[in-house]
């Protein structure tokens, strides 16, 4: 049996394992029984905890419900900041992922603001199959076309819609994150901007399917939205679970999101009975 901790970001949950002083073999098949909101503990995402390395405080590895790596997940980022500051009694801390480091700082009132570093926007940086022009994607499907499409460490396509309470996501989001454009399937963003500084967001996620919010999406979402004239650089993003404040930053292109951390409760499970 070992231990776990079951934290969110706006409701976008994790299951937590330690494996920085012995490691732990969770394999795909593992992470996605783990993940099981029926058979297992249930989660968006598995997040293992592994040594720092040099100019890091910690190494986060991060796994889908379907057992795939992530290369980044915004709100899992500051929950494992909270907790290592806290260890260290800091209020700064660099969490390595296998997208690169994102350094994280404690605000007050309980808020924590990651710095998720630039935005990507070449074709092959995102990535697609073919070259194309990243603002406005040839993809479309039913009434949703024209994504804008960035990296963050993942690739996101994200499509601004008048009325996001009228489309069928749980239909449109499986398709769209499997289309041949992306060869590494995608995560899905549908926003509706509300005002220059406000934009609502429904996220399909690459691997786990519709969450309550999405750190990276968030990120993506500012970042297509101020490119195409949408909105500024700063912006409240609205998700079912909660807001985020987003800023694109101009000086240096880095993404900078804000916003809270939460444990729900901690637990052991049978990492072996896990399949």
């Amino acid at each position: 049996m070992i231990p776990f901790r079951k934290m969110h970001g706006l409701g976008n949950d994790f299951v937590v394992l330690d494996a920085r002083a012995a490691a732990l073999a969770v394999t795909p098949g593992r992470a996605a029984a783990i993940a099981d909101r029926h058979r297992g503990v249930g989660c968006d995402q598995v997040i293992i905890l592994e040594p720092p390395p040099p100019g890091a405080d910690v190494f986060m590895r991060i796994r889908n419900p379907d057992g795939s790596e992530a290369g980044a997940c915004g709100n899992a980022t500051r929950c494992i900041a909270s907790l290592v500051a806290e260890e260290r009694g800091a209020d700064r801390v660099v969490v390595r992922t296998i997208a690169g480091d994102l350094p994280v700082e404690r605000l007050p009132g309980g808020l924590w603001r990651a710095d998720m570093g630039l935005a990507r926007m070449r074709w092959d940086d995102v990535p697609l199959a073919r070259r194309a022009d990243t603002l406005h994607l040839p993809l479309a499907l039913g009434p949703v076309a024209d994504p804008a499409a960035c990296s963050m460490g993942n690739p996101h396509a994200t499509f601004f819609v008048d009325d996001l309470d009228g489309l069928d996501i749980p239909s449109l989001g499986p398709a769209l994150e499997r289309d041949p454009i992306f060869p590494d399937r995608a995560n899905i963003g549908f926003a509706q901007v509300l005002a220059p500084d406000h934009i609502r967001l429904v996220m399909w996620e690459r691997g786990a399917g519709m969450t309550l919010a999405c750190g990276s999406g968030a990120c993506a979402t500012i970042v297509n939205a101020a490119r195409r004239g949408l909105t500024g650089r700063r912006a409240a993003v609205s998700m079912p679970g909660g807001d985020l404040l987003m800023e694109w930053r101009e000086a240096d292109g880095h993404v900078l999101m804000t916003g809270p951390v939460a444990t729900a409760f901690t637990g052991t499970l049978d990492l072996e009975a896990a399949t």
